[in-house]
């Protein structure tokens, strides 16, 4: 979240960015809990102090009608700074609550918009496929290679569920492990997470765990979530913790199932995987110093780019609007593949997103670092998405489709599948 004093003196700023983010807040509840909060904490220094003189005036000699005078005062100051402290704690906590829905700031260079549509294409990169027959899309494909069954996801778990088959589990893994190896070799350290955390985790990433709006499952007899993404589980790892300076940048991939409700996510464009209640996905996650954070964030974009580009799958780069950034994001690139059975003739669908996030995401976790003779500062938080297993395999399922029915597997993904083919049972 951004600093309270930062919102406070800078309020037409942030009042402004939030409009643009297509998200509200109540500033002027905000101003007044504040104002509350400052007078609180002034009348507890108050109490605090004379306490203390009271205790101090009971080790010097006195008559003791001056010492039932102030004992008796003692005793009525115990409840009023009890009662003065419990309001403060809610006071607190309304500040928290409200503070929380106010987004980041916004990279200056960031096009302004409203949706997706408003996003600026930086560049597209591959020659996209001419097919001479009809494409089909990837729902198709999978019923006639008994790849997906859609069907008996529906039945065993509810719609938007499904089951992988045969060389698609292949293809799942191939992808994955593909992923994986040129982030570990850009230094990367591989994690598995868990598939589940706190709801104050969720909370700091900037994830609303509970609510009308949530696209979080909950569990009802726990207090845990399943996760989104792995982001979430990663940005939770240092939690009110202080790093060293020297171990920033940290750089880590987070192998996970991602869990979303998708409420509302209806029509042609969200059919078949790609928009689904669960899938597996490689993520990326770096810890750095403030200075570092516009650096790390068009790296990460790059190694999206690498990953893509080695499955030989055209995409384009989009810069994306204020109205599509989400809380948390200071700026975001996505990656958009190439879908030929998207759409009548083939559409761009999102396959990967990088976030600098700055330091929204560890002031509200506490995650600082301390530089070598200083005090300690919040690190920055960026996330991308290696790979989302599902929507990449729309992306290979589609564009290497044969006239004969068969799909070819990119060359990157050969060796893990050990097959150069899919084939029609």
């Amino acid at each position: 979240m951004l600093d309270l004093r930062f919102i406070l003196e800078n309020r037409a700023l942030v009042e402004e960015n939030t409009r643009n983010r297509k998200m509200s807040a109540d500033f002027d509840r905000l101003e007044q809990l504040a104002a509350r909060r400052s007078a609180l904490i002034q009348e507890v220094d108050n109490i605090r102090r004379r306490q203390n003189e009271i205790a101090e005036l009971f080790r010097q000699k006195m008559e003791p009608e001056q010492r039932q005078h102030l004992s008796e005062e003692a005793r009525e100051l115990k409840p009023k700074v009890s009662a003065l402290e419990t309001e403060l704690r809610e006071i607190e906590s309304a500040i928290r609550e409200e503070q929380g829905k106010i987004p980041n700031l916004t990279h200056p260079d960031a096009p302004a918009g409203e949706s997706d549509e408003q996003n600026r294409e930086c560049r597209i990169v591959g020659d996209i496929p001419q097919f001479d027959f009809k494409p089909k899309d990837h729902v198709i494909l999978g019923e006639e290679l008994d790849l997906i069954d859609f069907d008996a996801g529906a039945k065993v778990t509810g719609q938007n569920f499904y089951f992988l088959k045969r060389d698609a589990v292949l293809l799942d893994f191939a992808l994955a492990q593909y992923a994986l190896h040129i982030l570990i070799e850009d230094g990367f350290v591989p994690h598995i997470t868990p598939d589940l955390a706190r709801p104050e985790i969720l909370e700091g990433t900037g994830y609303i765990p509970r609510g009308a709006e949530t696209q979080i499952y909950s569990l009802s007899d726990h207090s845990l979530c399943l996760i989104a993404t792995a982001e979430i589980t990663l940005g939770g790892m240092y939690s009110n913790e202080i790093v060293p300076e020297d171990h920033l940048p940290m750089k880590l991939a987070g192998v996970s199932h991602c869990f979303r409700t998708e409420a509302g996510a209806h029509g042609r464009a969200s059919r078949g995987l790609y928009r689904v209640h669960q899938f597996n996905k490689v993520e990326m996650f770096i810890y750095c110093t403030p200075e570092d954070s516009d650096n790390q964030h068009p790296h990460m974009v790059a190694l999206e780019e690498k990953i893509f580009s080695g499955l030989g799958i055209p995409y384009r780069v989009v810069d994306c609007c204020t109205g599509d950034l989400g809380g948390p994001a200071y700026r975001k690139f996505d990656l958009e593949a190439w879908m030929p059975g998207r759409g009548d003739g083939g559409e761009w669908g999102e396959v990967t997103s990088a976030s600098n996030c700055t330091d929204y995401q560890s002031r509200r976790l506490n995650i600082r670092y301390r530089p070598a003779g200083g005090k300690p500062r919040l690190v920055h938080t960026l996330n991308g998405t290696a790979v989302a297993t599902s929507r990449a395999i729309i992306a290979v399922m589609e564009n290497y489709q044969q006239k004969d029915g068969s799909i070819l597997i990119p060359r990157a993904l050969q060796g893990y599948m050990g097959k150069e083919r899919i084939l029609p049972v």
